[in-house]
């Protein structure tokens, strides 16, 4: 099992979790960063290795008139100063080419979206920065198909490389996970992550906006680790009722420290 360098932090390689975790996406500065700096502070008292996450642009809404956030340039500068803040490593989506370039200046990890693993110039060009790359299973693909993902961004020479599980769609405005995917991508050999909040997702199960259902995070997120997962996604918030992205599926931040308490115990069981 390879291990990824993400900054300053090398995860993976069998090691113990480690978390990317904040907002869907970037509301204003002072909350945002407020998130974070709680999230890290929760991460450093259990002695997990800590990347934030939000989103500049979130530009698969479900409505034209979603709130999408600030922006490349304006989410790119908040991004850029809560990594200094902090001093974590940041992670946010791209969703063109034309976003690599900008993008890899600031981000310690490129991420891409489900919706656009299969768009070869995209995973290439961003695998070809250099930069770790960590892409989402998208909602339709096999997981054994996600080896040829893979494949386009080695043909780059970049093995800094992760793969994300995020639920497969099931009927209508659903998903599932299927654990079998875990360790179907894992013998790739690169970091696995589990997305344990977007897997609760409703996809458009509100009409014009996703719902979800966040009360079965812990469940699926327990089962991932048991698994063996290297990694875990959540989207946190101090107040999911009144997001402006993902509110239903995101996990309240006074619960992230007891849950995972549990994740990290169960991890070293499953990893002596």
């Amino acid at each position: 099992m390879k291990s990824v360098q993400i900054g300053d932090l090398t995860v993976g390689g069998g090691k113990g979790l480690f978390v990317m975790a904040g907002p869907c996406v970037i509301e204003d500065y002072d909350r945002t960063l407020a998130i974070g700096r709680e999230a890290k502070a929760i991460c450093d008292r259990l002695g997990v290795p800590y990347v934030f996450k939000a989103s500049f642009d979130k530009a698969n809404r479900s409505s034209f008139n979603s709130f999408r956030g600030p922006g490349i340039d304006e989410g790119l500068q908040i991004l850029a100063s809560i990594k200094k803040e902090l001093n974590v490593p940041v992670v946010s989506d791209i969703h063109s080419i034309e976003q690599i370039e900008p993008a890899a200046e600031v981000l310690d990890v490129l991420q891409i979206p489900a919706f656009l693993c299969r768009q070869t110039d995209l995973v290439y060009g961003a695998a070809k920065t250099g930069k770790c790359v960590n892409v989402k299973k998208g909602q339709f693909m096999a997981p054994k198909d996600m080896e040829n993902v893979l494949n386009k961004m080695k043909e780059s020479g970049n093995e800094n490389l992760m793969l994300t599980e995020r639920g497969f769609s099931f009927g209508y405005n659903n998903l599932v996970v299927d654990m079998r995917s875990f360790p179907i991508m894992r013998n790739f050999g690169y970091p696995i992550v589990f997305d344990a909040t977007h897997s609760v997702q409703l996809p458009g199960g509100a009409g014009t906006s996703s719902s979800g259902n966040r009360e079965f995070v812990p469940n699926l997120a327990r089962a991932a680790v048991a698994s063996g997962v290297d990694g875990l996604f959540f989207e946190v918030h101090d107040n999911p009722e009144e997001a402006l992205s993902d509110g239903p599926n995101m996990l309240y931040l006074n619960q992230f420290e007891s849950l995972l308490t549990e994740l990290v115990a169960i991890d070293k069981i499953v990893k002596p």
